[in-house]
């Protein structure tokens, strides 16, 4: 459906989380490169509860995570520390990851503070081992431009990573320690964006700020972004974990679609005088049950939802309805899942047991029923949960915590963070930012302009180059003297060609591509034989670039193998030349570079074969 966000009282802001490409992590000497789980070499279990704040508060959202009871897995590496462990207090914050920090700072036009000190955030999740997360106020009050007008930047903190989530199941997750304590700055706009469209735009501007300090981790789940979202009768809503630019429109638009309809269901179910009635156990109406769920569940509850008839199946987003808002509180609680009347019968429920379940909570036309079948103590805190999400139905929308969906959705996390999270780290000292030597950096808009007038590369690969993981390798490419068009169409044409073929490029380091890029320059490689070289560099890593040649077979060959490779060729052929003469060139040039296996540079190949053409016609 369309809007008119102006009228609907539409604001939003951002939060965008990334990673700093740093050599170690934020409060230990640890490496910041990812692992897979299989290399782990130990793993280690906790339990974790949230605790009171200096001001002894417990915060919301930490209390009603806490009511799950999971254990927590943590795969450790043989790279990982006590400190990643919490069997070691943390070390200074990282100088590396500061510096660049203020150069972001810089680029958002931020003022950096005098003195940043280090906070605990809690976190009981499972991602952090320590049940918090460190992190830093580095700058406030900046701003970024966009068509529809600036946007305000109200803080930009430094942070640490949390633990990666490897696996989740009923008793509980298991996390990697690799990605834990990886720097990333997460960078908050003020409330200023008022359509999808603007939303969009302000977070391409921000990934476009952090790609041009050339000091941020590129690829899936380097770079995060919140989005926090309310229309004026609605309330705000943090939706977390969007990992594509090209979904923060649609997240916006489906939210706002979400808040309409829930007000609109609240209207109605306040005109109906509706309630929610006590929950309770219906066990007993479905013990000769043919539904395969509920026959296999040990308990079975139910809601009755007065007035609710018709208005839990209403949808509210794409393929969610009002009944999928009360389900995610219900799995929260572990169950998997609802049933509800305005669905039933269905999956094996049958018309006379929907009738005896309406029966048992006493429901009449107007009303709905909610189930869950489960285990009696799941069932149980299910339930309520269930029930308490419908009496707030009836009265607004509930602000909270959701979790971005790959179609655009959203569903229901926990309840939004209060202040009560967050108090002091005393075994980190405060840092005073030192601006001296921070230089901004030039922006990828720049670099664009900058690669077309100083390197003569067409606009669509001189963006390629600048926007890419690979610009830095370009930047010394061209440092050391290498023709630019070839550095950037290696850079992002063949390494992209290599990964369509599954070739394993993750592999290839700078090291690996500058020095082959090197022999090319120098002769001692044709550009022909690029492809085939980085293919044996990123199946072996261990070779040298020299050494990757012999591998695939390209030692160069002088000259004069060439004039015999190629007459052969024009032999071969000999007819053909006699009766186009040079208009048999493009097609002989193709199978005498074939013969010469990428082992001569083209030019040469070409400039012999005219020769031997020449002298036939």
């Amino acid at each position: 459906m369309s809007h008119d966000y102006e009228d609907l009282g539409l604001v939003a802001g951002l939060e965008i989380h990334q990673q700093l490409d740093t050599e170690t992590k934020l409060f230990c000497n640890c490496p910041t490169e990812r692992r897979e789980p299989e290399e782990s070499v130990r793993s280690f279990t906790r339990y974790l509860h949230p605790t009171k704040s200096e001001l002894g508060e417990i915060d919301e959202a930490a209390l009603e995570e806490s009511r799950v009871d999971r254990e927590f897995e943590y795969l450790a590496f043989d790279t990982t520390c006590l400190v990643e462990e919490d069997d070691e207090p943390p070390h200074r914050l990282d100088e590396e990851a500061m510096e660049t920090a203020m150069e972001i700072a810089s680029l958002l036009d931020c003022e950096v503070v005098d003195q940043a000190q280090v906070m605990r955030k809690i976190v009981v999740d499972g991602s952090n081992t320590t049940g918090f997360q460190r992190s830093s106020l580095i700058a406030t009050d900046g701003e970024i431009e966009t068509d529809d007008g600036p946007v305000g930047i109200a803080d930009m903190l430094l942070e640490e990573e949390s633990a990666a989530r490897i696996e989740e199941t009923d008793a509980g997750v298991t996390y990697g320690l690799d990605r834990l304590g990886i720097p990333l700055v997460e960078i908050g706009t003020k409330p200023d964006i008022r359509s999808p469209e603007q939303a969009r735009e302000a977070a391409e501007r921000i990934g476009m700020l952090l790609r041009s300090t050339g000091k941020v981790k590129r690829g899936l789940g380097t770079i995060r972004q919140d989005v926090n979202v309310s229309i004026a009768e609605g309330a705000r809503v943090e939706m977390k974990g969007v990992q594509s630019l090209d979904d923060i429109d649609d997240l916006v638009r489906n939210e706002v679609d979400r808040q309409v309809e829930l007000l609109e269901i609240a209207e109605e179910l306040q005109a109906r005088d509706a309630a929610v009635a006590d929950p309770r156990g219906v066990s007993e109406v479905f013990a000769d049950t043919d539904s395969g769920v509920i026959a296999g569940a040990e308990a079975v509850t139910a809601v009755r939802l007065e007035g609710f008839d018709g208005l839990v199946g209403r949808e509210i987003q794409p393929d969610r309805r009002l009944g999928t808002e009360l389900s995610d509180h219900a799995k929260r609680h572990g169950a998997g899942g609802i049933f509800h009347t305005d669905e039933l019968p269905a999956y094996g429920v049958t018309e006379a047991e929907v009738e005896s379940l309406r029966d048992a909570v006493g429901a009449d036309e107007e009303d709905a029923v909610a189930l869950v079948a489960a285990d009696s103590e799941v069932a149980e805190g299910a339930i309520e949960a269930v029930a308490e999400r419908a009496e707030v139905a009836i009265e607004d929308v509930p602000e909270e915590t959701r979790g971005a969906n790959e179609d655009g959705t959203s569903r229901y996390l926990r309840p939004l963070p209060g202040a009560a999270r967050m108090y002091p780290e005393t075994d980190v000292p405060p840092v005073e930012p030192d601006l001296a030597d921070v230089e901004t950096p030039e922006l990828l808009t720049e670099k664009v302009e900058r690669y077309q007038a100083e390197y003569d590369l067409d606009a669509g690969l001189a963006e390629q180059v600048a926007y890419g993981r690979f610009m830095p390798t370009f930047e010394e490419a061209v440092a050391r003297g290498i023709d630019p068009t070839t550095a950037a169409g290696t850079l992002e044409s063949t390494v992209t060609e290599l990964r369509r073929d599954d070739v394993p490029v993750g592999n290839l380091t700078e090291a690996h591509l500058l020095g082959v890029l090197e022999l090319v320059e120098d002769g001692d490689l044709a550009k022909e034989g690029i492809g085939p070289v980085l293919t044996e560099l990123a199946e072996d890593p261990t070779l040298s670039a020299e050494e990757g040649v012999e591998a695939a077979g390209l030692s160069g060959v002088d000259r004069e193998a060439v004039r015999e490779a190629v007459v052969e060729v024009v032999e071969r052929n000999e007819a053909q030349v006699a009766e186009e003469g040079m208009g048999a060139f493009s097609g002989l040039m193709g199978e005498a570079m074939g013969a010469l296996r990428g082992k001569a540079d083209g030019e040469v190949v070409s400039e012999v074969l005219r020769e031997e053409i020449g002298k036939r016609s």
